[in-house]
């Protein structure tokens, strides 16, 4: 899977930013101390513009920023045979080719500014286009690199399952220990987000250490959004 296929299924603008947000919120119970964290969503620069990360610890990143122009993502896969390290430092032809003006200062700012530009990805989406866009990235000479030439396929594996099941496989193998699915289906859903609900995710966390992670979310640590159903996951 390359750009283009996740192009084809990458969620759009509200779906995505409600998940990079759930995924950022669970993280903030899972390990409120940890400055490590997989994923990460805040307001960054401007009120206006937000920031969803991940970031492995190992190489591997991905940026979304979301803004009233729509989004644009940036991946970096650090054993990608595109990536600029593995050649003659540039960015590999046609990833960041065809970006729009709109979010060329977004391009500028986060990778033609470094000295070592750090992306395999780029795909964007303007607030009204119906679909997600990528470069004209031709990956004809990779075909003995695998089917994940740029990293896509690892890097957004998480966003395109989509799902609270998905998420909580991955959270109990990086993180070594049992987590409650229903905790994370029921901040998936946005839900009240509860003292019981916090101790079900991360028996010894206090919601007063993730009240701070919680708020630069955009999400009341001790609220949600309003939904017809009042019962508690299970």
């Amino acid at each position: 899977m390359s750009v283009h296929d996740v192009a084809r299924r990458l969620p759009a603008l509200p779906a995505l930013r409600d998940l990079c947000r759930a995924m950022a919120a669970v993280e903030a119970v899972l390990a409120p101390d940890d400055p490590y964290r997989r994923h990460t969503f805040g307001v960054a620069g401007s009120p206006d513009r937000e920031l969803a990360g991940m970031d492995n610890g190992a190489g591997d990143t991905y940026t979304i920023v979301f803004s009233a122009d729509g989004a644009l993502v940036l991946g970096f896969d650090h054993e990608s045979p595109i990536s600029p390290f593995a050649g003659d430092g540039t960015v590999w032809p046609g990833v960041l080719d065809e970006v729009p003006e709109v979010f060329r200062h977004l391009v500028e700012e986060a990778v033609l500014g470094d000295e070592d530009p750090e992306v395999t990805v780029c795909l964007w989406r303007g607030a009204g286009d119906d679909r997600w866009h990528c470069g004209p990235v031709d990956f004809t000479d990779l075909s003995g690199h695998g089917e994940d030439p740029d990293g896509a396929d690892h890097l957004f594996a998480l966003l395109l399952d989509g799902t609270p099941e998905g998420f909580h496989r991955w959270a109990e193998g990086h993180y070594g220990r049992p987590v409650d699915l229903g905790a994370v289906r029921h901040v998936y859903e946005w839900r009240p987000l509860i003292a019981e609900l916090v101790a079900r995710l991360n028996p010894d966390a206090d919601i007063d250490r993730s009240r701070p992670l919680l708020d630069a979310l955009g999400r009341p640590p001790m609220g949600g959004r309003p939904r017809a159903s009042t019962t508690e996951p299970t």
